[in-house]
């Protein structure tokens, strides 16, 4: 079979998550990780047609003047993770990486992610429809410069602002009117432009943040005319993972969930993002609007996030689940799940990346809906049920597989 290169051009990309993804493929290409983490490599999905770890390459976009190798060391430093002889190992890779990551945008992005633009080359004033232009030169030039044969597009950028999508048009030829409008009447955020920039040239994209991405009707509308894929949004990795794996359990079992809180604390640049409630309340929307399908009811519920520098990127949750047993008796359980914030999201990136790669080589447009495991809030999916979701996932491998063997 010819060799593939698979170009991942990922926006936010000297951010901890996507640092934490740059080492891993790194490590995983040099045979320095193992496959912790990592669904794709469960048994399930052996067989599977995917790129080879060298086949990768990797680029992006961000906003900050900041090495992609000292971020590494600050990352190691302050959260003690990424062991110091394998940051050695790559650093050659990742200072040839840093060379492929070029200047974002920051339209509409708010007040808050704004103070983080410490490149001077990122553009303070320009049209949507110019950012997405600029976007598309840096796709093509990625592409033509590299030599893949293929670009995904994944968006790991800070926590926007969230956007009305019942005030926007529904059709792709309405929206696209609007983008030579001024920035401050446009009605869509970055995170919205790279979905456009990316889908109009027909590559794939992951929004794997709360933010409204590719998540506008028209901008799916776009995803279908251009003939490509897209999936999201918010990466399922913590307390949100473990509601949608308890609460079927309470629904099975009869038992009423009276209140269900959840306190989160974090301290790295997402929590210091999220510390603004409009960029909070685009996340507390995302991690608390699965509980009334699975439960199919709404039990009074309360999400906080708070930032707590100290913390670092080790984010801790507290549960406490109130309930009503047979004769009414009330019941209390309770949970705490502490972990490496980017740590738990990166080889969810990578494997998104890798089942993306597979359906567009497949052919699949528009949602990709057996991936809706994977996200907290996924498009297009109304299931919340984590074990239901999973099978989605299993059940295209399946096809998948037989589609090969007919091949």
């Amino acid at each position: 079979m010819a060799r593939r290169r698979l170009g991942i051009w990922i926006v936010g990309a000297k951010g901890g998550v996507a640092t934490t993804v740059i080492v891993g493929l790194v490590a995983l290409r040099k045979g320095l990780a193992g496959n912790e983490g990592l669904v794709s490599q469960l048994p399930a999905f052996q067989g599977i047609d995917f790129p080879a770890w060298k086949d990768l390459v990797i680029g992006g976009h961000d906003i900050r003047d900041v090495s992609l190798y000292d971020e590494a060391v600050k990352f190691h430093r302050d959260n003690r993770v990424l062991d110091e002889s394998l940051l050695a190992a790559c650093k050659t890779d990742l200072l040839k990486i840093e060379k492929l990551i070029v200047p974002g945008t920051i339209l509409n992005v708010g007040s808050t992610i704004e103070k983080f633009a410490s490149d001077s080359k990122v553009p303070r004033s320009e049209t949507p429809r110019a950012a997405i232009q600029r976007i598309q030169q840096d796709l093509r030039t990625f592409r033509e410069t590299q030599g893949v044969d293929e670009v995904i597009v994944v968006n790991l950028a800070s926590t926007e602002p969230p956007v009305e999508e019942d005030l926007l048009p529904p059709r792709w030829k309405d929206l696209d009117k609007l983008l030579d409008k001024p920035a401050k009447k446009f009605p869509l955020a970055a995170s919205s432009l790279y979905a456009i920039a990316a889908l109009d040239l027909g590559h794939p994209y992951i929004n794997f943040t709360p933010s409204a991405g590719s998540a506008p009707a028209a901008i799916c509308e776009l995803a279908i005319e251009r003939g490509t894929c897209h999936m999201g949004h918010d990466g399922k990795t913590g307390e949100t993972l473990l509601k949608s794996v308890l609460a079927p359990m309470f629904a099975q079992r009869n038992l009423s969930v009276m209140s269900w809180v959840g306190h989160n604390i974090l301290g790295n640049v997402d929590g210091k993002v999220l510390d603004d409630p409009a960029n909070k309340r685009t996340k507390v929307r995302s991690k608390d609007r699965l509980l009334h399908q699975i439960l199919g009811y709404s039990p009074q519920t309360l999400v906080s996030i708070e930032y707590i520098q100290s913390m670092g990127d080790w984010k801790t949750a507290w549960d406490h689940i109130h309930f009503r047993g047979f004769l009414g008796t009330p019941m209390v359980l309770q949970f705490t799940w502490q972990g490496c914030d980017s740590l738990l999201a990166a080889p969810l990136v990578i494997d998104l990346v890798r089942f993306t790669d597979v359906a567009r080589r497949r052919g699949q447009t528009g949602l990709l809906s057996f991936l809706a495991s994977f996200f907290k809030s996924p498009l297009g999916v109304a299931e919340h049920d984590f074990a239901r979701q999973v099978q989605l996932l299993e059940d295209w491998a399946v096809a998948e597989r037989a589609a090969n063997q007919e091949g």
